[in-house]
């Protein structure tokens, strides 16, 4: 059996294998809450699932051998930057995998640009990235931030995730950003016991000792384990919870994926679940502004209770 993730719940009450099968009703029969598409501010390109590292707890499973969703191409992320414009989307994010292991990722970022988007990358900030660091310099200067992933703000949890020697280099590659000029954001994660104002202080520590400055700010994401317990959420949780049915992420934003096998790209409601058929809405940004019953158990853990957003 794998080692469990450090930022896994040990312990933690498994899920009812009741829950999150209608995409109607609950387990409880109460009708499932869905949310609607409010306006389309975020454009996800998930640019394939290759990465360089195997880390514990990816959600998406992106390895240097998962190839289930395949790169994408630049042709491709520019027939939907035409769509996006039309839209009125103002902010284009890369994700994976590595996004950086797509060789035409510069390309992407640049079309993204030079279309007038705010662009966001989410990196390791690892070999794959400094390979690129000659044709990324000149864009520092303009509306991107690269956001860079640290587990935890020390080494051993970081790398208990990650694997051994990739702390280094992931500080190394934060770096030579910052020192770069390029506008920097850190994606960290909480520990299941760790009290969230702690965390912050505890990342605040090392930027300080590292002496980088990190404009593009912090961002903590909660526990990913979809096989842990988590209510469902229906239609009376809205009120219940004082929780707005537009803050959750397929309120306001798609994602773009190519599965293997398929000769087309398609659009997904959430970044989180670029697998999963009931979430697949469509070929074209038009045909992808249903509404999406939230039915998983990352619906409720991350995006409703745990306030979550891959935008930051």
């Amino acid at each position: 059996m794998p080692e469990r993730s450090p930022f896994q719940s040990p312990g933690a009450p498994r899920l009812d294998p009741a829950k999150f099968k209608d995409p109607l009703f609950t387990a409880k029969g109460e009708p499932r809450a869905a949310v609607s598409l409010q306006q389309l501010k975020t454009l996800w390109f998930n640019t394939g699932t290759f990465c360089n590292l195997t880390c514990k707890s990816c959600y998406i499973e992106s390895s240097p051998t998962n190839d289930a969703l395949v790169y994408l191409t630049l042709e491709e992320v520019e027939a939907y930057l035409e769509q996006a414009l039309e839209l009125g989307v103002g902010e284009i994010g890369f994700t994976g995998g590595e996004p950086f292991m797509n060789r035409d990722i510069v390309p992407m970022i640049t079309a993204a640009l030079d279309h007038g988007f705010e662009v966001l990358v989410l990196s390791n900030a690892m070999r794959p990235m400094r390979r690129f660091e000659d044709v990324l310099r000149p864009l520092a200067i303009r509306r991107l931030t690269i956001r860079v992933s640290l587990d935890h703000y020390t080494k051993n949890v970081h790398e208990q995730e990650r694997g051994a020697g990739s702390w280094a280099k992931a500080i190394d590659g934060l770096r030579w950003l910052c020192a770069n000029g390029f506008r920097v954001a850190v994606a960290g994660r909480q520990l299941p016991d760790e009290d969230p104002a702690a965390a912050r202080e505890g990342y605040a520590r090392l930027f300080a000792e590292l002496g980088v400055g990190i404009s593009g700010g912090l961002v903590l994401f909660p526990e990913m384990d979809e096989m842990a317990d988590v209510p469902e959420i229906s239609e009376r949780c809205w009120d219940l919870l004082g929780v707005s049915p537009a803050s959750p992420m397929c309120a306001s934003s798609r994602m773009v994926v190519k599965a293997k096998g398929n000769d087309q790209p398609h659009v997904v409601a959430c970044t989180l679940l670029p697998y999963d058929p009931q979430f697949a809405l469509g070929a074209t940004l038009a045909e992808a502004k249903g509404a999406v019953p939230l039915n998983h158990p990352h619906c409720a853990r991350f995006c409703v209770l745990g306030g979550a957003n891959c935008s930051g």
